[in-house]
């Protein structure tokens, strides 16, 4: 089993920057691929970004790319969401998830165990 923890929302002007952190507990997951995801009120849950468990491949869904960076520490059993120019439309609950396998997919039912989220609220 894996334990996830994100850290890091809260309530960002528009243009500004946060830094997610899921921290894993449980098992190291080293070996997982990991996602982050969001949902907002009314709106199906999408995938943001994902990361094979070499870190050297990752997934970005065009709304955030080139904005959004996702990055992972396996000595710290954690993986990052760098968010920069924050846009209104970025508001909604994040989410990371992990895969039993290494491999990244945008799927959130390829998932296995997810966190619990956290709030991220850009204003205009």
């Amino acid at each position: 089993q894996v334990q996830l923890v994100e850290s890091g929302g809260g309530l960002v002007q528009a243009g500004g920057s946060l830094r997610l952190s899921c921290a894993g507990s449980g098992r190291p997951f080293s070996r997982n691929a990991l996602g982050w995801f969001r949902q907002a009120p009314g709106r199906e849950r999408e995938t943001v970004a994902a990361i094979s468990w070499t870190g050297l491949n990752t997934y970005y869904s065009d709304s955030v790319k080139g904005r959004f960076t996702i990055s992972r520490d396996n000595a710290k059993n954690t993986v990052y969401l760098q968010m920069n120019s924050l846009k209104p439309e970025d508001t909604a609950v994040y989410y990371c998830a992990a895969r039993t396998m290494g491999w990244r997919t945008p799927i959130p039912s390829d998932y296995d165990y997810w966190g619990q989220g956290t709030q991220v609220t850009v204003s205009s």
